[in-house]
């Protein structure tokens, strides 16, 4: 079976901390062999369009993996960006198949989210990428191709 294509989409608005997410994602994925492209959008909110411009490109991906992080500040706008950017991932799962891992931190501050983005912490880029993983091969034991 060909090896699976993944598209990793990454908002780095705290770049310390999105490249200790992408260092384990990146990990898991060339343990598991998969082949993967990256993309940059400015901030987790605009993660999910930018997964749909690619499922809906000529040559769509296996999986995709979401990387970002939000941390919580002085007003609402945190709630909406967590919330919005969650639910159009589930939505684009549900909706139009696709395999995602969720690997948006959504923290109370900078500490918290070290802890979490850390490969030698808790490894959630590494965590994402083998959610991705696991759902690319169960749409693949329920012959559900990529569209």
């Amino acid at each position: 079976m060909a090896q699976p294509r993944i598209l990793i989409i990454e908002a780095p608005y705290y770049s310390h901390i999105a490249a200790e997410l992408m260092k384990g994602t990146k990990a898991a994925l060339e343990e598991a062999q998969a082949q993967f492209d990256v993309v940059t959008v400015p901030g987790a909110f605009e993660i999910p369009a930018a997964i749909r411009f690619a499922a809906l490109s000529k040559n769509p991906y296996d999986g995709y993996i979401a990387l970002g992080c939000v941390i919580r500040g002085e007003t609402t706008h945190y709630d909406y960006v967590c919330s919005e950017s969650a639910h159009g991932l589930q939505q684009l799962a549900l909706e139009h198949k696709l395999a995602i891992g969720f690997g948006i931190l959504t923290v109370e501050n900078e500490d918290q989210a070290l802890a979490r983005a850390r490969v030698d912490k808790k490894n959630k880029g590494g965590e994402a990428a083998k959610a991705c993983l696991a759902m690319v091969e169960l749409k693949r034991r329920f012959g559900i191709t990529t569209s």
